[in-house]
């Protein structure tokens, strides 16, 4: 994200360059697959009801080649049969972290994850879920304006330029 985006209240970036970098940077040190890293983004942000993150992460999934149907039933994926395992038990930790208060992320739904990520892809499933958040809470407050982000230009190999 950069400056350059609208904000009602604040441009966070602006205001405070070092936290803002510091959090791209956490982001940009998570290693996980893109298109679940996307679907886990789309769907915090869905429950935390942060437009502008709505729209960056629909756009950017589309762009690592998700599918229109996949990203429209996000917000019913139990009851859908487009999702997989992995897909499934990513999506459930989500929602469990995402609303940490109300469930302290029990402990069948850490299994079922603990079950289909190896311990090293479960931590960084964790701070994927974490950072989404994290820059939800960022975002909502400083009311920057959606519609405006555009993704990065992939290669043909599917890598940002």
């Amino acid at each position: 994200m950069t400056a350059t985006f609208p904000a009602r209240r604040i441009r966070l970036a602006q205001e405070a360059p070092r936290p803002f970098g510091a959090m791209a940077r956490l982001e940009a040190a998570i290693e996980l697959d893109d298109r679940l890293r996307e679907l886990v983004r789309v769907r915090a942000s869905q429950i935390n009801g942060c437009a502008f993150c709505i729209d960056m992460h629909w756009k950017d999934a589309r762009a690592a080649g998700e599918r229109e149907e996949r990203l429209y039933s996000l917000a019913a994926w139990r009851e859908s049969p487009l999702y997989g395992d992995r897909e499934r038990a990513a999506l459930e930790l989500c929602e469990a972290i995402t609303s940490v208060a109300d469930s302290h992320v029990p402990d069948d739904v850490w299994d079922r994850a603990a079950a289909c990520f190896d311990r090293d892809e479960l931590a960084q499933l964790v701070f994927a879920i974490t950072a989404i958040n994290a820059w939800n809470r960022l975002v909502i407050s400083a009311r920057t304006e959606p519609g405006h982000y555009q993704p990065p230009v992939r290669d043909a190999a599917g890598a940002s330029r």
